[in-house]
């Protein structure tokens, strides 16, 4: 159970500069749009779940509120600045790039800021390009574009290597946007940052285009990674619609979570079947899935399954390698799936015609949308000022509507998923009309 001392986050030392913002806080105390400099935003969101502790109130678990402080860690005129992005690509990064040094210059009067080039490969001498110097000018049109100008990499450098790149360039902050990979190479940082005893921040902008980060609400690019997925499962209804025997399988991004799967599936109720790595399933037999998808066609001339890349993996033979992350390589539950289908509906002597959509590389590339624009900004602006304000090993998320300080090792310790026991699940199976148990 999540304590308040699992909350509790690490500064550099006492803010003893006052803030260029000084005169956005003082004053200003915590209301229903804003959180006060010196409060919290609790964990737990209702009585049950507050009473079941049985704590005081100052006992309770507790996060430290994000925004601006009256008073920072960092003088501006001599504070320079890393960013580096790290893992696989997700809409949105070059926005959290723009947004951050826009605040850090136009707000904080921070100028020096350079980025780090293909992840923390960019901080061993010779292996990538120089970093590249960012201004407001270079990143003023970046966010139209997906991807990032940084460039990326998967897996870890040794942690004395970086922080030695770190000390020579001088740089008093680096800023990590990335996945739960990228934050644990954060936190192995600001370890080492520690043994040394060095005033250098780490703030992380967490980065999963699946959602599966947890106690930071929802990630940048999700938004627009489902919306991009409705897309293509309506694509695949109107496909189905005009075949004999159309089947759809449309496979989306979820190693471990099925959040893209299910809010794509709500998104347009275009679905019939939704399969996610949190709710197993079976094949055969009369409540199996080819008997449902087979009563579908045969009620309704057609269907329409979405995947989660990582559902299913217990039907197919376990996969032995691993990816530069040290992910497990997922085995083609995709490709098994369409093969089960096809001998199932032979076998029936149903005609049938196979759509398989698979939009994944094509989601994580795309700029972010309107909405994932504004959340990516303002997730940057609250990293701004966490970093300024001397906080170190944390991520920045939003929880319930409030911007909040997140302990790294917190963050990193376990995983966000759908909950088959949940309202999320429950909406999903009134959209489909799916049985509860395939199986």
């Amino acid at each position: 159970m999540i304590s308040l001392a699992d909350l509790q986050v690490r500064t550099l030392g006492p803010c003893t500069v006052e803030s260029p913002l000084s005169h956005y806080v003082e004053g200003r105390a915590t209301n229903e749009y804003y959180v006060g400099e010196d409060d919290r935003v609790l964990f737990d969101d209702t009585i049950a779940l507050i009473r079941r502790r049985g704590l005081t109130l100052e006992e309770m678990p507790s996060f430290e509120t994000g925004g601006p402080r009256s008073r920072i860690f960092f003088d501006p005129a001599t504070t320079r600045v890393g960013i580096v992005t790290c893992g696989g690509l997700c809409p949105g990064l070059n926005d959290v790039i723009r947004a951050i040094v826009l605040e850090l210059a136009t707000h904080y009067g921070v100028h020096d800021v350079i980025g780090f080039r293909n992840g923390y490969a960019g901080f061993v001498p010779g292996l990538t390009a120089e970093p590249m110097r960012l201004t407001p000018e270079t990143v003023a049109t970046i966010n139209e574009r997906g991807g990032t100008i940084l460039g990326t990499s998967r897996g870890a450098q040794e942690p004395a290597f970086v922080v030695d790149t770190l000390v020579e360039r001088g740089i008093d902050v680096l800023f990590v946007i990335g996945g739960d990979g990228s934050m644990r190479g954060a936190h192995r940082l600001t370890e080492e940052i520690a043994r040394r005893e060095l005033p250098i921040g780490v703030v992380g902008v967490p980065k999963t285009i699946d959602n599966d980060i947890p106690h930071i609400g929802q990630s940048f690019g999700f938004a627009t990674a489902f919306g991009r997925a409705a897309e293509s499962i309506a694509a695949a209804r109107i496909e189905v619609e005009a075949a004999q025997g159309g089947v759809g399988v449309v496979q989306v991004m979820g190693r471990h979570a099925g959040f893209i799967a299910c809010y794509a599936a709500l998104a347009n109720h275009a679905a019939d079947v939704v399969l996610i790595p949190e709710v197993p399933f079976r094949l055969d037999g009369d409540h199996g899935l080819l008997a449902v998808l087979e009563r579908r066609v045969r009620e309704r001339g057609n269907a329409v399954v979405v995947l989660a890349e990582g559902a299913g993996q217990d039907l197919i033979p376990a996969s032995e390698r691993t990816d530069a992350s040290g992910n497990t390589v997922l085995g083609d539950i995709s490709g098994h799936l369409r093969s089960a289908i096809t001998e199932h509906f032979g076998a029936q002597g149903l005609p049938l015609t196979m759509r398989f959509f698979n939009p994944g590389y094509q989601i994580r590339s795309v700029p972010a949308d309107a909405s994932d624009s504004v959340y990516c900004a303002r997730l940057a602006q609250t990293a701004v000022h966490a970093a300024m304000a001397g906080r170190t090993d944390i991520v920045v998320g939003r929880r319930r509507h409030r911007f909040v300080h997140v302990p790294i090792p917190l963050v990193t310790s376990g995983s966000h998923s759908v909950s088959p026991d949940g309202d999320l699940w429950l909406s999903v199976l009134e959209s489909t009309a799916q049985p509860f148990r395939l199986g």
